[in-house]
């Protein structure tokens, strides 16, 4: 029973994409961070059985 859950998978994804972020020349951190932030927003807006 110690198989990874989706959501295990996710927050690691997000970890990663964070570190290849915070790699990057200060410069292209900004765009990079908005990128994610809309990537963010649209899974969420599309995830099923948000409260109201």
């Amino acid at each position: 029973m110690d198989q990874a859950s989706p959501r295990d998978d996710e927050t690691g994804d997000l970890l990663s994409t964070l570190e290849v972020i915070e790699a990057q020349p200060l410069a292209t951190r900004a765009d990079a961070y908005d990128s994610l932030h809309d990537t963010l927003a649209r899974r969420l807006e599309a995830t099923p059985g948000s409260p109201s």
